[in-house]
């Protein structure tokens, strides 16, 4: 191919700028157009601004056969997750890609499908963002949303007495990480790269949680590792009980002793709530994540101290590493 010269259906940006302003609604959600320079959206009274941003890297989140519509919904929901772990209702989201020169222009607007799709999902748009030339394909995503300021639940807020709640499951995120890891035949590796992407942030859930945690943040890097985030911000010991843990369906299946399960169930990428409450405030933040659609289970307590422990047969250990580490070689997944 002479230099300069495009394939059909290659990305051009002015191109790809026009279909988006054709077919994203977020013209209509502020007093700026969409393609303007900046987005604008009015405040509600009496909320503040949250605000959290997040990317995806072809190779270290998402592989190159994965499903862009998935990747794009991916992109949204890491995002979204950090505002529920803030109690945070969505407003909109920003979205930046990075293409490699000859990436097909459908694979960019299929991301752009999915994570509008998903943001919609939560009551949000896409209102704005950015493409550029890069090495490699990654999307970045930042995202706004409305939250209390006396309802924040900041990491820093777990106390002594507290005790530990976990909405949904523990080690999704791993039980996909070991379906792909396990080389499965085309068909089940397909499966398995869209699960590693299926990240459910559970906003609802933390909108009910909110105004009664002390502290509370996602499990984008598992259980182990935000339990030590949650320690090492709040000045106490985390205890987590293994036998408490509400185990991802599969999981067990996976592990022929109790330290594969182990690692599976705390390799990471669940994008769950962990969340520190008052004794008194247990069965009611049950009640209310209950109505919100989601589940929340009792998995441990806050005492004085510091670090996380993790609790089973053996006794108690200092809580093991998490098996995602964004910076060395890993199964690709969402974080």
């Amino acid at each position: 191919m002479a230099r300069g010269s495009r394939s059909a259906g290659e990305i051009r940006e002015r191109a790809f700028h026009a279909w988006l302003a054709s077919h994203l609604p977020a013209g209509h959600v502020g007093p700026l157009p969409l393609g303007d320079d900046a987005a604008a959206l009015p405040a509600p009274r009496g909320r503040v601004a949250v605000l959290s941003t997040d990317a995806l890297v072809e190779g270290t989140h998402f592989l190159p056969e994965s499903p862009p519509r998935a990747v794009g919904a991916a992109a949204s929901s890491v995002t979204l997750s950090d505002l529920a772990a803030k109690g945070a209702r969505p407003a909109a989201l920003l979205l930046a890609i990075v293409l490699p020169p000859g990436t097909p222009a459908r694979w960019a607007a299929e991301v752009v499908r999915g994570a509008e799709s998903m943001a919609t999902r939560h009551g949000a748009h896409i209102v704005g963002g950015d493409t550029k030339p890069g090495p490699v394909r990654t999307v970045v995503s930042a995202g706004l949303g409305w939250g209390r300021a006396g309802h924040l639940a900041p990491r820093s807020g777990a106390r002594p007495g507290d005790v530990l709640v976990h909405t949904g499951w523990v080690g999704r995120g791993g039980v996909a990480a070991a379906l792909l890891a396990h080389r499965p035949a085309p068909r089940s590796r397909a499966r398995a790269l869209g699960e590693i992407l299926d990240v459910r942030p559970r906003v609802a859930e933390g909108l009910a949680l909110a105004p009664l945690a002390h502290a509370m943040l996602d499990t984008s890097d598992g259980l182990a590792e935000a339990s030590r985030l949650l320690a090492e911000a709040s000045r106490v010991r985390v205890i987590v009980e293994e036998s408490a843990l509400p185990l991802a369906p599969g999981l067990r299946k996976l592990g022929r002793s109790a330290a594969a399960r182990r690692a599976i169930a705390l390799y990471g990428g669940d994008y769950e709530l962990l969340a520190a409450l008052a004794p008194r405030e247990v069965e009611r933040a049950r009640r209310a994540v209950r109505r919100s659609g989601g589940t929340l289970s009792r998995i441990g307590s806050i005492v004085r101290g510091r670090g996380a422990w993790l609790v089973h047969d053996g006794g108690p250990e200092p809580m093991p590493p998490a098996g995602w580490r964004p910076f060395e070689p890993a199964p690709a997944r969402s974080r």
